[in-house]
């Protein structure tokens, strides 16, 4: 991924067999003009834009295979359920797991945080307990250790960041003591575009026997995931970051953790068997996931695996380095532009501020211009603290965006200037 160097040549990609302008004719919205302007959708770590074949596989579940899983034998619910589980084999692949009873799916990353604090959490934290985090956390990743520290009388750790938003192993070494239980941290930070060394910080608390979860929400759409080589104990992300429908994410676990785990909701089809006297609880993954699931979600969510896979992520993180090479080089080309994270490792993010204009302000400038960014504290407000800002603009970038919309982007802020002057 990205080692960004500002005076870095601007490289042509074309030749290397990825091709953008094939890749964005499998996206209808690109093609969608706002009262004039044409669509430059840079809001990519927020959700991104969804390909013919995930629209298609989700419209076709609904128009010719509808039916419930697990449950019936009839012909639909046959076909539902091998088109559902086959989508877990795609993901389990996807990421490297040793096996599909690893991958439980959830409705995003946030549910497969709190599902690990409501189960993990609450079997293996007690008083004075510690739990570590990073100042760089989606509120998903903090907010359910508050709420568990504060119920088991344990302890909330932050490891800081430096004026880079780089993640600072040696002060994380020191926090690792004999109280900690568990480590969760961000792999690519949504506000900042940082990419943490997840590799070097698994491997550290597993020396002190702790176990570590890994958010992988801004992860997955950008760079190959290999969870064993990580050997992260828990990975958790979203199919909408990476091209598939909202409402449906994914939980990698190790099977023993996983096995390890009560309940996290009760019902239908977590179940073998029920009686007033005693219930007994289904298999892996199973066990895990009470009710009906998001059944086109999930089916959609494979989809969604099969388009990326078919690219190649070194392809697409080859193009995506570029990209954001040429981004930082633009962006910073503007003095009233200053960059929040400039990390030397990082990913698809440019977050901004523009001296004396509110990020507000600028986002809306921007979209009558046709350009879509997020404003505002992105969900990090610990982030806009450590950098004394109360919110930022942000550019997030996927495989079908183009040197083109970053030109547009630049031009857009020229004119955000201009306005203001």
């Amino acid at each position: 991924m990205a080692i960004v160097d500002v005076t870095d040549q601007d490289r042509d990609t074309r030749g290397t067999g990825f091709d953008v302008d094939r890749i964005r004719e499998d996206f209808p919205i690109l093609r969608t003009r706002l009262d004039g302007p044409q669509l430059v959708y840079l809001d990519n770590a927020a959700t991104s834009q969804k390909p013919r074949l995930v629209i298609d596989a989700v419209s076709d579940y609904y128009a010719n295979t509808n039916a419930n899983i697990h449950r019936g034998v009839h012909r639909l619910s046959v076909q539902a359920t091998d088109a559902y589980e086959n989508a877990r084999g795609k993901i389990q692949r996807f990421i490297g797991a040793e096996r599909r009873e690893e991958i439980v799916f959830v409705r995003g990353t946030t549910e497969a945080v709190n599902l690990i604090a409501q189960t993990f959490g609450r079997t293996h934290i007690d008083r004075d307990d510690e739990v570590i985090i990073s100042t760089m956390e989606h509120h998903s990743n903090i907010v359910p250790w508050q709420l568990l520290c504060e119920e088991r009388g344990a302890r909330l750790r932050v490891v800081p960041i430096n004026d880079d938003g780089e993640f600072l192993l040696d002060e994380y070494e020191n926090l690792l003591n004999d109280r900690t239980k568990l480590v969760a941290v961000t792999h690519i930070a949504n506000a900042l575009g940082t990419i943490n060394p997840v590799e070097r910080i698994v491997e550290l608390a597993h020396a002190r026997g702790v176990r570590v979860l890994i958010d992988g929400a801004q992860a997955v759409p950008h760079t190959e995931v290999d969870v064993r080589r990580i050997d992260c104990d828990f990975y958790a992300f979203s199919a909408h970051k990476m091209f598939g429908p909202t409402g449906v994410g994914a939980l990698y676990g190790k099977l023993d953790l996983l096995e390890s785990l009560p309940p996290y909701q009760s019902g239908g089809d977590m179940i073998k068997s029920v009686t007033f006297e005693k219930t007994i609880y289904n298999d892996l993954p199973h066990r895990l996931e009470a009710g009906t699931p998001n059944i086109a979600g999930a089916i959609g969510f494979g989809a969604a695996v099969d388009y990326l896979t078919a690219i190649g992520m070194d392809n697409i993180a080859s193009y995506e380095d570029d990209l954001l090479r040429y981004g930082t080089k633009v962006l910073s080309a503007i003095p009233e532009v200053r960059l929040i994270g400039t990390a030397r490792e990082k990913a698809s993010v440019l977050s901004f501020v523009l001296e004396g204009i509110h990020p507000h302000d600028v986002g809306t400038i921007l979209d009558q211009r046709g350009v879509a960014v997020r404003t505002g504290h992105h969900c990090s407000q610990p982030v806009m603290q450590r950098f004394k800002v109360p919110a930022t603009a942000r550019a997030s970038l996927a495989l079908y965006n183009t040197r083109s919309e970053i030109d547009a982007l630049a031009t857009g802020l020229r004119q955000v200037i201009e306005v203001f002057q």
